[in-house]
């Protein structure tokens, strides 16, 4: 049955059959004809040619030939089963990691622009936004590389990289952030919330008169994040859509079917809304 499946068509499934047919009948004729007459003098046919003896054979062998190669198709049919679901979990993982992988960088990348123009024009603002980016890395290094986090490091991560965006701009304010959690320690998958906060603050125009919006609300077991920004009129680079494409495949990975992600643009305003059933 092995050799059979190992490349399906229907002359393999009779040459198969064939073959158990044959093997049957020989053990059959081994124990019945050789090994009893040896032992006891004795054997089943007394009087019987070869022809006779292979059709009755196919009387006997029938069953035997059907429930074992149905037993062998089961254990077969799990033991495949129990294999796809490895190769899936581990594809799961692999793309998982492979998103990380991609997220990162462009978050480094961003943040490295940003203090290389503060170092460029001298600004006294230099050493906060090192220790800040020290901050994004140490979180980048050990906490993205687990499965879940707890809410408030993400919340923490996104605070670091506002506080370096707000670094880069004259304003004092160009974030409003607004938080009411009623379980920070909600665990939830790295990476989740802020590349919508990521996007705004690369693409969004920001202002003390216009800034960012951003409310994060857990209640209830819901998780409720809205980011809303006035579209700038920078030119995008090419890594632009990295952020938002990979936060739709991690969330159709971590909450499937218990997400709804919704992006609008109205006029000159850019506004994400994000629901995630945390129970």
């Amino acid at each position: 049955m092995k050799k059979v499946f190992k490349a399906f068509n229907w002359k393999r499934l009779f040459a198969g059959v064939f073959v158990s047919y044959l093997v049957f009948t020989f053990l059959r004729f081994l124990s019945e004809q050789v090994i009893t007459k040896i032992l006891f003098d004795k054997v089943n046919y007394t009087d019987i040619n070869f022809l006779n003896y292979m059709l009755d054979n196919m009387q006997y062998s029938s069953m035997t030939i059907i429930l074992s190669s149905f037993l062998w198709f089961v254990i077969y049919s799990i033991r495949l089963l129990e294999y796809n679901q490895i190769i899936l979990e581990e594809n799961k993982n692999t793309e998982i990691k492979f998103l990380k992988a991609q997220i990162n960088p462009h978050f480094v990348f961003n943040t490295l622009n940003n203090i290389y123009s503060m170092v460029y024009f001298q600004s006294d603002k230099s050493l906060t936004a090192i220790d800040k980016l020290s901050q994004i890395m140490r979180f980048t290094t050990y906490e993205s590389q687990k499965e879940k986090i707890r809410l408030s490091d993400e919340v923490d991560y996104i605070k670091a990289y506002i506080k370096l965006e707000e670094l880069r701009h004259q304003e004092n304010v160009v974030v409003d952030l607004k938080l009411e959690l009623e379980n920070e320690f909600e665990e939830i998958p790295p990476y989740i919330l802020s590349p919508l906060v990521e996007n705004a603050l690369k693409h969004g125009a920001v202002s003390n008169t216009k800034p960012i919006e951003i409310d994060l609300k857990v209640l209830s077991g819901k998780l409720t994040f809205k980011v809303k920004n006035t579209i700038g009129t920078q030119k995008k680079d090419s890594l632009g859509g990295i952020g938002l494409d990979n936060l739709q495949k991690r969330l159709e990975i971590h909450y499937p079917e218990k997400h709804q992600l919704k992006i609008t643009k109205e006029e000159n305003h850019f506004r994400a809304e994000l629901e995630i059933d945390l129970k």
